[in-house]
């Protein structure tokens, strides 16, 4: 997924603000962060990559589910049980769910905000077994593995 660029620390802070929530270092320090990213990240990634900050790993957390219940952040889980938070755009294209590719070679995870998939039923089958499908998983070779 391409992350919305903030333009300023005082867009960030908008941000928040607009989402009901307090501008406090942690949470300002996590979206800055993910707009430099273009893959989901887990807890244990973002805690690491703001170890120089000093936020404690709970604050870290707490902060990822504020801004999860806020709808900044999405959470989605590849498959292997560790949830994973990703930027969700600010426009209304890239709010929608998107699917997402894990390599199994390497364990790569790719956005595939660009890609849509549509289920239809194959024949035969009914018709309301499908209502609303909120995530996708791919998983295969990605291009430097295979």
């Amino acid at each position: 997924m391409a992350p919305s660029k903030f333009t300023s620390l005082d867009a960030v802070r908008d941000l928040l603000r607009g989402a009901g929530l307090r501008c406090t270092g942690p949470r300002v320090a996590v979206l800055q962060h993910f707009q430099t990213r273009r893959r989901p990240l887990s807890h244990g990634e973002l805690v690491e990559a703001l170890a120089d900050r000093e936020f404690d790993a709970a604050t870290i957390y707490r902060n990822l589910i504020d801004l999860e219940g806020a709808g900044l952040v999405s959470r989605v889980n590849v498959g292997d049980n560790v949830w994973r938070f990703e930027l969700r755009g600010q426009d209304t294209e890239t709010q929608s769910e998107h699917p997402h590719f894990v390599c199994i070679e390497c364990g790569e995870i790719t956005c595939l905000a660009q890609v849509r998939v549509k289920l239809t039923p194959a024949p035969g089958s009914l018709k309301s077994v499908v209502n609303h499908v909120s995530e996708i998983l791919l998983k295969g070779q990605c291009m430097r593995c295979a």
